[in-house]
């Protein structure tokens, strides 16, 4: 199939491969196994989105795509609306409330909010049903003790993704990994960065962690633009959620 879509669309495949290469050569720790990952195992979504994520970057400027980010990093009404979501989330108790309905499951994820549309969850936050100016999905991840992803790409970056450890006696070896950066939550419990580079979360410790999930629109001229993409991306996979958590219990279905 290859060959015959190299002999009719030479032109289109050598643009997408040209994409491909610089995308995935923006991970830090750049190697083999992170090309014959991104062009030939679970990063061809992101490849095949390659020229549209480049699009993005473009439209984004003159905000340039850190990959890692500080909060500092962020123009400031960002920074604002992240930390009271944060303060929010800290004065709720949220891992108490949900402890009882993630189960035993060894990973669990519930959503308050998901590309800019309202969840039906397990405990009622009103404050997350709130119309954010730039917060468009609100979860909780949990991971059992012994637990930890595989490494993987998000495929589309319309937004940022902010994580925020819940849980206050969170194991020394709960963190993760992207590219080069490790991110302990015992000691950072804030984590932002561009999910499209290769990740990874590990739970290593003998403790459960709770980690608020988070998707933000990309800083823009053109915020416009990223909210009318993160609003296709929720039409196009609405029905198909599940296949990006298949190894995670979701708790609001």
């Amino acid at each position: 199939m290859f060959v015959a879509i190299a002999y009719f669309f030479p032109i289109p495949l050598l643009i997408l491969i040209l994409c491909g290469v610089y995308d995935v050569s923006r991970n830090r720790g750049l190697d083999a196994s992170v090309f014959r990952q991104y062009f030939l195992k679970n990063g061809i979504g992101t490849w095949l989105a390659s020229p549209l994520n480049i699009l993005l970057d473009i439209f984004s400027l003159p905000y340039l795509n850190k990959g890692v980010y500080k909060l500092e990093d962020l123009p400031r009404d960002y920074r604002e609306e992240i930390s009271q979501l944060l303060k929010t989330a800290d004065e709720s108790d949220l891992v108490g409330k949900l402890e009882k309905h993630m189960g035993d499951a060894a990973r669990a994820m519930v959503f308050f909010k998901w590309y800019g549309r309202d969840q039906e969850a397990p405990v009622e936050m009103t404050a997350f049903n709130q119309k954010f100016k730039f917060v468009r999905t609100i979860g909780v991840s949990a991971f059992r003790m012994r637990e930890s992803t595989s490494r993987h790409f998000g495929p589309f970056r319309p937004s940022l993704r902010v994580l925020y450890c819940l849980n206050e006696n969170v194991g020394r070896d709960a963190y993760i990994k992207v590219g080069t950066v490790e991110n302990y939550w015992y000691k950072e419990k804030l984590f932002i960065f561009d999910d499209t580079l290769l990740h990874q979360s590990f739970n290593e410790s003998d403790t459960p962690r709770y980690v608020l999930f988070v998707d933000i629109l990309r800083p823009s001229h053109l915020p416009f633009v990223f909210d009318f993409a993160v609003s296709v991306i929720r039409v196009f996979f609405k029905s198909i959620n599940g296949i990006f958590y298949k190894n995670w219990k979701l708790v609001n279905n």
